[in-house]
């Protein structure tokens, strides 16, 4: 993998809880692989909600989209039907126009289940094209490493 241009950032990791619901589930009650990316996905969102910027307000005000541009996802052990799970996230790297992130999904008791690394593209919401991030988004995301 090439590295990223941009700023290397070391942020604090941000924890959502998730608790595997039965359509999570494949008919034996193990979790679909699927879900993990709408587990990621959820906390993608609460984690820009935390920061201040909720999905319809980047496209509204600050005319911008996030959209995950590549994904490498290992899953290393299974949840099942109602396991109290943690999705995280980290910043790994700041760029002109993308954001590369470290996800996780654990076992409450911190069992590693999956991992991914994540590259968001920054989109304009008219067009769909490359866009650089909007500079009060950058700041925040940058106070929050």
């Amino acid at each position: 993998m090439e590295p990223a241009a941009g700023v290397i950032v070391g942020s604090e990791e941000f924890k959502w809880p998730v608790r595997v619901y039965y359509e999570d589930t494949d008919s034996s009650g193990i979790v679909y692989h699927a879900s993990y990316l709408r587990f990621m996905e959820r906390t993608r969102t609460e984690w820009l909600r935390s920061l201040g910027f909720g999905l319809p307000e980047l496209s509204t005000e600050h005319g911008v989209l996030f959209t995950v541009s590549r994904l490498r996802i290992d899953y290393l052990r299974p949840a099942h039907f109602n396991d109290m799970l943690e999705a995280s996230l980290r910043l790994v790297r700041l760029g002109g126009a993308s954001l590369l992130l470290e996800q996780s999904v654990c076992r409450s008791s911190r069992e590693l289940l999956c991992r991914a690394e994540v590259r968001i593209a920054c989109v304009d919401a008219s067009t769909l094209g490359p866009r650089p991030i909007p500079q009060v988004v950058c700041m925040e995301l940058k106070r929050d490493s």
